[in-house]
């Protein structure tokens, strides 16, 4: 029998379109490997809701392997020195693995590409970093362009089927799903999680689900601005876990006509454009791109106890303004917010309350269950107007107006339970139509206010 090989995953939990299992598959048994690695991200540890999603993801994905006679390898420690040992163990020559372009992955896979046979695969993203450049061989810089090159690129793709797979003659030591601790017990605070992604985890599950989303795929362009609605696809916890490729996604779109399907596909190429900037700006998630946004510019929680009760203010959804607090409760209950929401939150927390980005970007980190190093800082920065391609600062959305503006009112009612007997419009601000209940927050601070502070913060930056 030919030597076994490894397939070492980390975000890439499917068999299918999953170019790592179909070349390992084809050079002889196979030995799929997962390791919990908490040591080499750094301060970049998957955080508790990620974590969470993480155990569900494994679990689905080993249902998926025991359907075709296989099993999956569990490990904990440094990934180089359990892939080593797991190869000596084994006498397995070759890891195959999809790229990463995480910095921290990059640096493993460079130090595990001295010791051991590392067969790297494309497959997390719709193309590889750096495959579409400028007309001069530079990377793009701003989206739309890069978008635009991004579609003139892609002429569909060749979806590599779920691989037949052979096992080894023995299979090596293996903890127990359970052994990881992924999920929370003392206090077990999943329990809103649990209900709201009831089987919605695995490539089957993700697929269904977008399936029923293409049903209504033709309105995305506008709906998806609906919080309220239940307009969008809810797939980024299985993209970043991988447990579907965008490629997939891409493919089952095909070529349905309608400003919605490229909406959707839109979406799918702003993650590879925050991949093509950590890979060209590796801290990009701490590091602000624009000059002029040191820490002297925002108001740091650690210089002072009113700031820092802004910040847990924010991150509890107590703020007062009743659309910001509808998506920070939602994402603390299931790990998950509206897009729409989410850019508002993070446009109050760093305009209205002036608070550094970075603060928010960690809350992310921590809480969302799609939290993923690229799309996570590239967010951040375009709402802070410290990115590569951002908003202007100077753009500061209005909370209040964007509740009316895309009818918010059930979503509200739905996170924020003292409002749920306020009818439109007097949900969307209850204190400035004197119906505030009293179990509810006042503003921290009115909007008039923290818009004039704001611009009066960046005019004096400029002098």
């Amino acid at each position: 029998m030919s030597e076994p090989q490894i397939v070492w995953l980390r975000r890439d939990l499917r068999l299918a379109d999953q170019a790592a299992f179909t070349a390992a598959s084809q050079a002889g048994p196979v030995i799929p490997v997962y390791i919990l690695d908490d040591e080499t991200p750094g301060d970049r540890r998957m955080g508790g809701a990620s974590r969470w999603w993480l155990h569900h993801a494994l679990e689905a994905l080993q249902a998926d392997l025991a359907r075709h006679h296989s099993q999956l390898v569990i490990r904990r420690g440094d990934v180089v020195e359990e892939l080593c040992r797991l190869a000596e163990e084994t006498g397995a020559k070759a890891v195959h693995a999809l790229r990463h372009y995480e910095p921290w992955w990059r640096r493993a896979q460079g130090k595990l590409k001295e010791r051991l046979s590392l067969q790297l695969h494309d497959g997390n993203y719709l193309l590889p970093p750096g495959a579409v450049t400028t007309g001069s061989g530079s990377p793009y810089k701003i989206f739309t362009p890069f978008k635009n090159a991004m579609f003139e690129a892609i002429d569909g793709f060749d979806i590599l089927p779920e691989p037949s797979l052979s096992s080894p003659d023995t299979w090596p030591g293996s903890l127990s799903l359970e052994d990881l601790d992924l999920l929370p017990t003392k206090p077990d605070w999943a329990g809103d999680m649990r209900d709201y992604w009831s089987g919605l985890h695995g490539t089957a599950a993700a697929m269904d689900r977008f399936d029923a989303f293409l049903d209504v795929i033709a309105d995305y362009s506008d709906d998806r601005n609906l919080p309220a609605e239940d307009a969008t696809s809810r797939l980024s916890p299985h993209l970043h876990f991988g447990e579907v490729s965008p490629r997939m996604l891409w493919d089952r779109i095909g070529s349905r006509p309608g400003g919605g399907a490229r909406m959707f596909k839109a979406e799918l190429v702003w993650r590879d454009y925050a991949q093509n900037l950590i890979c060209e700006f590796p801290g990009y998630t701490q590091e602000p791109y624009r000059d002029g946004y040191d820490e002297s510019f925002w108001r740091n929680p650690n210089r002072g106890h009113r700031i820092q009760e802004e910040l847990e203010a924010w991150q509890r959804g107590r703020t007062g303004y009743p659309i910001v607090d509808a998506g920070m409760r939602q994402l603390w209950a299931t790990g998950w917010m509206h897009n729409r929401v989410r850019m508002i939150a993070a446009s109050f927390l760093v305009k209205h309350l002036l608070i550094d980005w970075r603060h928010g970007e960690h809350w992310f980190w921590d809480t969302l269950v799609d939290a993923d190093y690229a799309s996570n800082g590239t967010n951040w920065q375009w709402v802070s107007g410290t990115g590569v391609d951002s908003n202007m600062f100077v753009r500061i959305m209005a909370p209040l107006s964007q509740s009316e503006k895309f009818h918010a009112g059930d979503y509200i009612r739905t996170w924020v339970p003292e409002l749920a007997e306020l009818d439109d419009p007097y949900v969307h601000d209850p204190e400035a139509h004197g119906c505030k209940p009293s179990a509810y927050p006042a503003k921290l601070i009115g909007h008039k206010e923290a818009r004039e502070r704001a611009l009066e913060t960046y005019r004096a930056s400029k002098e």
